[in-house]
Order: C-alpha cells, then sequence, then structure tokens
C-alpha cells in the first residue's frame, strides 16, 4: 500500500514554476490556483505600491473562491528609472529592456501577501542588481535563448541571465520571485511552519 502524501499546507496563487519550487524547498506543501485580475499600473502608483497592491488583489481573488486553505500570493517587478518592467511583450520590446538593464543597476521589487483566518497580511522585499555592459547582439541572442520571454524585466536570474550579473544586494529568492524570508516570516505568524525538507510532497490543484 502506497504511503499517504500529506495534505497541502496552503494554496499558492501562482502559475510560477519557480515559486512552486521556492515553496518546496522551505518546506511547504502545496496545491496551485491560478488568479485573474487586472495588473494594469494605475497612473503615477509607485511601484511599491503597485506590487503589494498586486500581490493582495492575487490573495484575495483565489481566497473569494471558497478554498479552505490560506492563500499565498507574490508579485514582482523590475524597477528602473522609476518605471515597472514587466513581462515583455514580444522580442522587441524584452530586448529594449536588456539594453535599458545593461551596464546599469535597478530593483527588483517583490511583495508576498497570506490570505489565512479572515486576515490579510503582507511584506515587501527589495533587492538591488546590476547588470554587466551588454551589445546589442548579446541582448538578442539571450532573447532567442527563449528564457526571457516570460520573466519580469526580460531575465531570470536562476538562469542563463545569472551571467549579466555583476552585484545582488538583497535577497536571490526575492528576485526569483519569492521572498523565502519575508514568506517564511508570513506563515509562521499564521501558525504554519517552515522547515527545510528535501522531500517536501507536493499537491496540485
Amino acid at each position: 500500500m502506497p504511503p499517504k502524501v500529506p495534505p497541502p499546507l496552503v494554496c499558492l496563487a501562482s502559475a510560477s514554476p519557480r515559486r512552486r519550487e521556492l515553496l518546496s524547498q522551505i518546506g511547504i506543501r502545496h496545491e496551485v490556483s491560478v488568479p485573474d485580475i487586472d495588473e494594469t499600473p494605475r497612473p503615477q502608483e509607485p511601484p511599491a505600491d503597485y506590487v503589494m497592491r498586486m500581490a493582495r488583489g492575487k490573495a484575495l481573488a483565489v481566497a473569494a473562491r471558497g478554498r479552505p486553505l490560506p492563500v499565498l500570493a507574490a508579485d514582482t517587478s523590475v524597477v528602473i528609472d522609476g518605471l515597472i518592467l514587466g513581462k515583455p511583450a514580444g522580442k522587441a520590446e524584452g530586448v529594449a529592456m536588456l539594453e535599458r538593464l545593461a551596464g546599469r543597476t535597478h530593483e527588483v521589487l517583490t511583495a508576498v501577501a497570506l490570505a489565512a483566518g479572515g486576515a490579510l497580511q503582507c511584506r515587501l522585499s527589495a533587492s538591488t542588481v546590476r547588470f554587466r555592459a551588454l551589445s546589442r547582439a548579446q541582448c538578442i541572442a539571450y532573447w532567442d535563448s527563449g528564457e526571457p520571454h516570460d520573466k519580469a524585466g526580460a531575465y531570470a536570474v536562476q538562469g542563463l541571465g545569472a551571467v549579466f550579473i555583476e552585484h545582488l544586494a538583497g535577497s536571490y529568492s526575492g528576485v526569483m520571485g519569492l521572498p523565502l524570508y519575508e514568506t517564511a516570516a508570513l506563515l509562521e505568524a499564521a501558525g504554519i511552519a517552515c522547515v527545510p525538507h528535501e522531500h517536501a510532497p507536493v499537491g496540485v490543484a
């Protein structure tokens, strides 16, 4: 008789495989329910306010579906020159983002929210990342690898994009999309212990 798989502890309001990997890294079994909200920034909305509004909105949207589990959500934005760089719409925009980031320092903001027990809590992680100088040909070649297509700012710190990064100050997991320090603090405040576990089973809804 196969061993019984323990039930999930939280519902992750995200389709991101990186966030799933990071939750599993800290031993949090989870199911997934993808939110459907309008992610358009408001006029003159500060980037930090935007990512926190998005994280809260995603958590509440999934919680409203009547899930019995606490709902965890996150939102990440790359910010440079006061502009939010989200997921690129296509090659031209993606290459333009990489050219803007090249040889400069930018900020990565990730907000994480937890809806549990009728309460909604949110925390913000802010990191700085410096890119080395890049030629246009390098930006195009990286785009053509396929990796940047669905990434905020058109790069992945955990993938090929790592070779562009001269310096990172802050949360590596936050730049990936789920700051584990802030996430663990929210979960533990809600009574969900985060213990490192090499083989945490993951439930999928």
